[in-house]
């Protein structure tokens, strides 16, 4: 991988984004942990990166932390599209203030991310930028609306992006993941084993793994390391894709 090469991976405190930023770092790329928790801030000591605190539903955080990472490393060279969250709801009932949070943080972020990060990434002649989609990107489950809706959008923004990002060398993936486990995916499980009556262990077996051929859940590890791949130099020709780690389950 490129010498020296900048990362600003986003919900990095934990789970998923904690992996990438360990992965990343191992592999010798200086790392941006951005994070609305302070947590975050352990993360980045750890693997000797720069821990950056923002609500990225908020325009001008977006904005700031691109620019302070820049300005910080002198570079950067790599964008991990991460943080979310996820509401389960059914659509009469769904709040809409958390709809406009949930597609602020998810599509709208990756969006404006990607905006002010072009300049340092197309100046790289080698950016990347890895969009963490998910199975949803590609198909639906019921009662998660916003989450679903924010998915398929930001496959839409893969696409755009990595078309207008190739005359510069920039590639732009989704990483479309079945259920990983994760601190999010433990508290769901937990939710809907007290909602059906059931124990989690029935939950995950019978409700998360239910459309997937291999019956296990991923561990942000595995995720991790296909995003190490698509930042790597071998992955060049990757790009405008939706990258499947899902278990099998769009191959139903």
């Amino acid at each position: 991988m490129t010498e020296n090469r900048v990362a600003l991976i986003t919900g990095g405190g934990s789970g998923i984004g904690r992996a990438c930023a360990e992965a990343l770092a191992t592999s010798g790329v200086r790392v941006a942990v951005v994070d609305v928790s302070e947590g975050g801030q352990a993360v980045a000591e750890a693997v000797g990166g720069r821990f950056f605190q923002a609500d990225l539903t908020e325009r001008a955080a977006c904005r700031r932390v691109v620019e302070e990472t820049a300005a910080h490393f002198g570079r950067l060279d790599i964008l991990v599209n991460n943080a979310g969250f996820q509401h389960i709801d059914p659509i009469p009932d769904f709040p809409e203030e958390t709809w406009d949070a949930m597609l602020a943080l998810m599509l709208r972020a990756p969006f404006l991310l990607t905006k002010y990060a072009w300049p340092y990434l197309t100046a790289a002649e080698h950016g990347r930028i890895v969009n963490i989609a998910s199975a949803h990107a590609l198909t639906a489950s019921p009662f998660k609306a916003a989450y679903v809706s924010a998915k398929h959008g930001l496959l839409g923004l893969t696409k755009v992006t990595a078309l207008e990002g190739g005359p510069y060398g920039l590639t732009c993936n989704a990483l479309c993941s079945a259920y990983v486990r994760t601190p999010l995916v433990d508290n769901q499980i937990q939710d809907q084993a007290r909602t059906r009556g059931i124990s989690p262990e029935e939950v995950e077996q019978k409700v998360l793994l239910e459309n997937v051929a291999i019956k296990k859940l991923l561990e942000p590890e595995d995720v991790a390391a296909s995003v190490v791949f698509l930042c790597s130099e071998a992955a060049w020709g990757v790009t405008g894709s939706a990258q499947m780690l899902d278990l099998g389950w769009t191959a139903r």
